[in-house]
């Protein structure tokens, strides 16, 4: 026979102050390279999540950025002059923006996925047991021994000028099922006695 085997543990995701720090620092980074830098955001998501859709957005983002870097090389002079220059600009500068929002975005869901994933592990996970050996017992159970008593709330005092709230009165419950049948099955009675009465 083949049992469920042992859960695979659920690792914590890491504090918030550090994924907001780690996500500013890739951004920074980004930011202050003018986009040279924009494929290390992609690098990091695809090695957390580890989805093939986040694998190919970094060799997309990092061909971009090496075709805008051979574009811009690629201008005669220190200015740029050319619509191949442009272009190249455009590529690096003009990829920051979508690569910023998409890595913030995936990795933000990503990390709430991964708390609420290890939120469900840790509610629901039960005890370590192996399967046909004995469980611990408690020193006493009801049939067996003392009980702990437990302990009562004192009465929270009031203040002495307080007076005290009125208690609504009681209110009659409605009928119960029984005493509708209860009705039912008298009428019932009548009738039959007065069928019988006829015959």
């Amino acid at each position: 026979m083949q049992g469920h085997g042992q859960a695979q543990p659920v690792k914590p995701p890491p504090s918030t102050g550090v994924l907001v720090s780690l996500r500013v620092l890739f951004v920074v980074v980004s930011v202050c390279s003018f986009g040279l830098l924009g494929w290390v955001m992609m690098l990091r998501l695809a090695l957390v999540t580890r989805k093939s859709l986040d694998w190919g957005l970094l060799v997309a983002t990092f061909a971009a950025e090496a075709l805008g870097l051979v574009l811009l090389g690629a201008e005669p002079g220190e200015e740029i002059h050319t619509p191949g220059g442009w272009t190249g600009l455009a590529l690096l500068l003009g990829s920051l923006v979508p690569v910023i929002s998409y890595y913030l975005a995936a990795e933000i869901r990503h990390f709430h996925a991964l708390g609420y994933a290890y939120q469900a592990y840790t509610a629901h996970r039960l005890p370590a047991q192996a399967y046909g050996y004995p469980q611990p017992q408690q020193p006493y159970s009801a049939a067996t021994g003392p009980h702990t008593p437990v302990p009562q709330m004192a009465p929270i005092p009031r203040p002495p000028n307080s007076t005290p709230t009125p208690t609504p009165p009681p209110q009659r419950p409605a009928p119960a099922r029984i005493d509708q049948v209860r009705a039912e099955l008298d009428e019932l009675s009548d009738y039959l006695r007065k069928h019988e009465d006829g015959r």
